[in-house]
């Protein structure tokens, strides 16, 4: 199964490429929408881990366009802080098509729960 990143902290990037390769998926990363969307152009892709906030496209307009152009990929948002403000970017996130939704910081465990969660309704 492979998993395309898409964050623009190369902290996030790292610590989730370890966690699921670890885990035995395939990664690929994307430090913005923009570049999510080309790779998902360009390879297979099983599930798209997105965050909301990052530079040159956001995340909802990303997962908006994924769903448009890949309507059978997977599609977990994710954003931090915790505030009632992103809590209700993350319920958009779901509204444009996001299976499910993580709340940053999580740790490795709820990272693999929801990602094997959303691969097995698939």
């Amino acid at each position: 199964m492979r998993i395309l990143v898409a964050d623009d902290d190369p902290a996030i990037l790292a610590a989730v490429r370890v966690c699921l390769e670890a885990a035995g998926f395939e990664v690929s990363e994307a430090p913005d929408g923009l570049a999510a969307l080309r790779l998902c152009r360009t390879q297979s892709v099983d599930l798209v881990l997105c965050d909301v906030f990052m530079p040159n496209q956001d995340g909802l307009e990303t997962i908006s366009v994924l769903r448009q152009q890949n309507p059978s990929v997977k599609i977990v948002a994710m954003s931090g802080g915790g505030s009632v403000w992103t809590g209700g970017l993350l319920a958009t996130a779901q509204e444009l098509g996001a299976s499910a939704v993580l709340h940053k910081p999580f740790t490795g465990k709820q990272l693999l729960a929801v990602i094997r969660q959303v691969l097995k309704s698939a």
